[in-house]
């Protein structure tokens, strides 16, 4: 008898009793789904690290590209040889960043990202899919603009993960609640995690979750403004979800935005001009589209 299948066996046997819950280490997959199927596309996870949050202040430190084949009905099939890279950044990489990153000034030193490689890669991708996408989307298109002519989709924000029952929607949590745990060490790993979680049918609406983000990803979003809302309504535009934007440009005014599919426009129209304004009030409205979406562009 072998020591993993004993080890498996004692796992089993306490997961039987109801009082405990065995997590399984994560190993990796190349295939997922060996079905035949002629509609095959391609797609790309990304994660990367950076030396802070605002991507007009800081910089990537490391990259990582994971491309993977799926079918028309959402099914995830093959996973491709990963991309990873360090990048040497102009600004010094702080304590506070090596602690949350584990990346050391020593490990980046002289390493640069071969721009034409991630060029390559992400060519024929019919998504790029990050589990964090408003993060990750304004910095990989300081990489490469090529980031930008991509579909984008977050698999954090676009899969509903509470009302299919999981207890968050962080990697580490919803490998808990499928059974396993990994270790997260580098950028190619979360995205390794998240493909694994993207090919398994969730509990609820039993199709796949990937199914789901590219069924989010593909609806159609539109950006409601509250233009020129009085300041002291800012609380309630707050809690309602509003967002602020402090860097206007054409057809982006300074001011409060919400996302919301396109069912719901006409009755946020009716809550800004009956709560907020007061009045029957022209309300600016622009479609955000997944080649948008999670960028600074709008």
């Amino acid at each position: 008898m072998s020591k993993n299948l004993h080890l498996d066996q004692l796992a089993s046997l306490l997961e039987q009793t109801g009082d405990y819950r065995v997590l399984r280490r994560l190993t990796p997959r190349a295939t997922y789904d060996q079905t035949a199927d002629p509609a095959v596309a391609r797609g790309v996870f990304l994660d990367l690290e950076t030396t802070g949050l605002d991507p007009e202040m800081h910089e990537v430190i490391e990259i990582a590209l994971v491309p993977f084949t799926y079918s028309a009905d959402g099914r995830i099939l093959n996973v491709e040889e990963p991309y990873c890279s360090f990048q040497d950044p102009f600004m010094p990489i702080s304590p506070e960043i090596t602690k949350l990153t584990g990346i050391t000034p020593e490990m980046v030193q002289g390493s640069m990202i071969d721009v034409a490689e991630v060029e390559r890669i992400i060519a024929d991708a019919s998504w790029i899919c990050a589990h964090n996408s408003r993060f990750d989307r304004p910095f990989a298109e300081q990489i490469t603009p090529a980031f930008a002519r991509k579909r984008w989709a977050c698999s954090l924000t676009q899969v509903p993960w509470k009302e299919e029952g999981f207890g968050g929607a962080k990697l580490g949590y919803l490998l808990a609640d499928l059974g396993f745990f990994a270790s997260f060490h580098r950028a190619h790993e979360d995205c390794l995690a998240a493909i694994e979680i993207l090919s398994r049918r969730l509990p609820k609406s039993e199709t796949t979750a990937f199914a789901k983000l590219i069924e989010a990803a593909e609806a159609p979003v539109y950006r409601v403004w509250a233009s020129l809302a009085p300041f002291e309504r800012k609380d309630a535009l707050k809690t309602r979800g509003y967002r602020w934007n402090g860097a206007p440009n054409p057809g982006r005014p300074k001011a409060w935005y919400r996302d919301l599919p396109e069912d719901l426009v006409g009755l946020e129209f009716e809550y800004l001009r009956r709560e907020i304004y007061g009045y029957d009030a022209d309300i600016l409205v622009t479609e955000v589209t997944p080649y948008d979406r999670f960028s600074n562009r709008i």
